[in-house]
């Protein structure tokens, strides 16, 4: 979040003149730097709520109620959407926002937190039933309640960068849980073969697809070609130390969305080899950390709410990284906790306050030679024979 203010800082007067400039807004120079400040605070406050103030007894005990009112808020936004409401607000054709005054908040993202304190219930409940795999028990509700999501999603709202997070966080948790191999499988091809049919029958997306094609044969640059190639360029040029804060060519309006998809390359541009690389080893460092706290969870449950919330992070962290070097096609997707914008940073926030909490609460195997006077200075998050009560 540090790194992401030092960014937002440098680049947001300029990428105000280019709003200004193009759009005839009013922002002033400090407004994206203010605003990024505003969410960095409240993702604070959320994190430090799910770690500290929320037990998560009690957000197990709402997981139906909470994805009920999350995919409502998304039909809403879909209705509000349809009718030309001003409380939705659209960009590039897509209405991805509630428009709130000032504030806009975005449903998807509550929607991502929903599925995957639900599905952690929902999967550890079928577990202990002994009905992982059964069509009507397991598969028939699962099917309904990933189906609805997604829709909602990359149909109603045109969002295909947050439907590979979901569609990461849903087939993480099923391989934790114990599903049959076949039906995994099985269920995982059905699912890739619906996205790339989602993906051929989308215009903007296919375009998006030659795009990345065009870049990697080394075709003429073009219209479609212009993202991929400014934000490689971007990262070269910043070479192994980089050109330093405030000295971003790319964000005084070549690189669209410099400081929301983009940041990873602007980042590049700014730190060099070095800052992108001390980046991922952050990322990486936080990703296995969270595979540590699932591998001595005891309880199944949190154990799936941990891997859920690792998928959630890894796809966004992995993807974004790989649209921004030419890896894969352009895909609209945030990079956690560094781009810029509120709904996506709070509840990413509040679901890593969760594992943190979570990680109070794990256990160990003691060598029985071990001296326990040993272990007087390791801190309550590991223990020896029993399990702390939430």
């Amino acid at each position: 979040m540090a790194a992401g203010l030092i960014v937002i800082y440098a680049i947001g007067p300029m990428r105000a003149n280019v709003l200004n400039s193009t759009y005839g807004t009013d922002y002033g120079s400090n407004d994206f730097f203010f605003g990024q400040l505003r969410s960095v605070i409240l993702s604070l406050v959320a994190f430090f709520a799910a770690f500290k103030l929320i037990p998560y007894k009690y957000v197990k005990r709402f997981a139906k109620p909470i994805l009920i009112v999350s995919l409502l808020l998304s039909v809403l936004l879909w209705i509000l959407a349809n009718t030309g409401s001003s409380l939705a607000k659209c960009e590039l054709g897509e209405c991805r926002w509630f428009n709130l005054g000032g504030f806009s908040f975005q449903p998807a993202e509550a929607l991502k937190i929903a599925l995957v304190i639900y599905l952690a219930d929902f999967l550890a409940r079928k577990k202990e039933e002994n009905v992982i795999g059964k069509w009507k028990e397991f598969w028939l509700p699962l099917l309904i309640v990933c189906g609805i999501s997604l829709f909602l999603v990359v149909i109603a709202q045109g969002d295909l960068g947050t439907g590979v997070a979901i569609i990461s966080i849903i087939f993480g948790m099923l391989l934790i849980a114990g599903v049959p191999a076949k039906q995994y499988l099985l269920m995982l091809a059905i699912v890739l073969a619906v996205a790339v049919g989602s993906v051929a029958t989308s215009s903007h997306r296919m375009e998006r697809v030659y795009a990345w094609l065009d870049t990697l044969s080394g075709a003429a640059s073009s219209d479609s070609t212009y993202h991929i190639e400014n934000a490689m360029l971007a990262i070269g040029t910043g070479g192994f130390f980089g050109v330093g804060v405030g000295n971003s060519v790319q964000a005084t309006g070549y690189l669209p969305e410099s400081i929301n998809d983009s940041v990873f390359a602007i980042m590049g541009e700014t730190f060099g080899f070095l800052g992108l690389f001390a980046i991922i080893a952050v990322f990486g460092a936080m990703l296995l950390r969270m595979l540590k706290v699932a591998d001595h969870t005891t309880a199944q449950d949190e154990r799936l709410l941990v891997v859920g919330v690792f998928a959630w992070t890894l796809a966004q962290v992995v993807v974004n990284i790989m649209a921004m070097t030419g890896l894969v096609p352009v895909t609209g997707i945030t990079l956690p906790l560094l781009s810029y914008g509120g709904t996506s940073m709070i509840f990413i926030a509040f679901a890593i306050g969760l594992v943190l909490q979570l990680s109070c609460y794990t256990s160990r195997e003691v060598n029985k030679n071990e001296d326990i006077s040993s272990r007087r200075g390791i801190r309550g998050t590991h223990h020896s024979s029993r399990r702390r009560s939430a």
